[in-house]
C-alpha cells in the first residue's frame, strides 16, 4: 500500500509519497514514473492539495442496493452518471462554500473515488481492473433544491459542481481490496453514514469498463461511485469527515 499526495510547500506545489507524519518528496509524473528526490518534509508544515488532477470527475447515481431500494428506484441495467465542473475541484481541510446565488440546503455524500491511472477505452473488465490506480475519499457536495426544481429536467451538473463542491482526497491509495471497505461520514462528531463497498451495483473494475466505452479515460480521471443512505444537509460552521479505514480521512469544514 502506498498513499500519494499534492501539496504546497513554501510557495511550491510538489508530489510526494506518505511516510508516517512525513513526507518523501517526488518529482516527475504520479502515473508516470515519479522519482524519489531524496527530501523528506514534515505533513504539517505543508499545505495539501486535491491528489492529481483529473481531465474529469465522473459521479454515479444509484450505485448501492440499499439506497436505491429506500428510494423505491428499480436497480439500473447500466450505470447511471453525471460529471462534476473542474472547478468544483477541493481539496482536504479547505472550506466548502454555499454559492451567492444559492440560499437553499447544502448536502454531504461520501464516497469512494477510483483513480484511473492510464488512458482507457473501451477496455474489458480486466484492462480496466488494470487501469485503476488507486482509491481516495469523495464528499460529492450537492445544493440539493436545485437538483429536482424543474419538473421538466433533473440538474444534476448545476447541483453539483458549484465552486468547491467537488472534495476529494487527501491522498491516492493503492494496493486496496474496495470490496473488504466501509464508507463513513461524521457531521459535527455523529456518524451520518456508515455503508460498504460490497453493496455497490456495478463494482469499481465493471465501472470503468463500463464507462470507458461510453468515454475515453484518462490518467488521473476520477470515478466518484456513488453514495448509499444517510445523506443529509450541513450547517454553516459544520465539520465533515469522509473516513474510509485503509484509504484516508478527508476533513472539511462548511460555511
Amino acid at each position: 500500500m502506498a498513499q500519494w499526495l499534492r501539496f504546497h510547500h513554501q510557495g511550491i506545489s510538489s508530489l510526494g509519497l506518505l511516510q508516517g507524519d512525513q513526507i518523501a518528496v517526488y518529482s516527475g509524473d504520479l502515473f508516470n514514473q515519479p522519482k524519489a528526490t531524496g527530501e523528506l518534509l514534515k505533513l504539517a508544515d505543508v499545505t495539501l492539495d486535491i491528489p492529481c488532477v483529473p481531465s474529469k470527475m465522473v459521479a454515479m447515481v444509484d450505485n448501492f442496493h440499499a439506497l436505491v431500494t429506500k428510494l423505491e428506484h428499480s436497480v439500473p441495467p447500466e450505470p447511471l452518471y453525471f460529471l462534476k465542473g473542474n472547478n468544483s475541484f477541493l481539496a482536504a481541510n479547505q472550506v466548502i462554500r454555499t454559492p451567492k446565488s444559492y440560499s437553499g440546503k447544502v448536502v454531504y455524500e461520501g464516497e469512494l473515488g477510483i483513480v484511473v491511472g492510464k488512458h482507457i477505452y473501451e477496455a474489458d473488465e480486466s484492462e480496466a481492473a488494470k487501469a485503476i490506480f488507486g482509491y481516495t475519499c469523495i464528499n460529492d457536495v450537492t445544493a440539493i433544491e436545485i437538483l429536482n426544481r424543474d419538473p421538466g429536467y433533473a440538474q444534476w451538473t448545476r447541483s453539483k459542481s458549484f465552486n468547491t463542491f467537488g472534495v476529494f482526497g487527501p491522498y491516492i491509495t493503492t494496493d486496496v481490496d474496495p470490496s473488504k471497505l466501509t464508507i463513513k461520514t461524521i457531521l459535527n462528531d455523529q456518524e451520518r453514514q456508515n455503508y460498504p463497498v460490497a453493496d455497490m451495483i456495478f463494482p469499481p473494475a465493471k465501472l470503468v469498463s463500463l464507462i470507458s466505452q461510453d468515454m475515453p479515460l484518462e490518467a488521473g480521471d476520477i470515478i466518484a461511485c456513488g453514495t448509499s443512505v444517510g445523506v443529509g444537509s450541513m450547517k454553516s460552521g459544520s465539520n465533515v469527515s469522509i473516513i474510509i479505514e485503509g484509504v484516508g480521512q478527508l476533513d472539511n469544514r462548511f460555511e
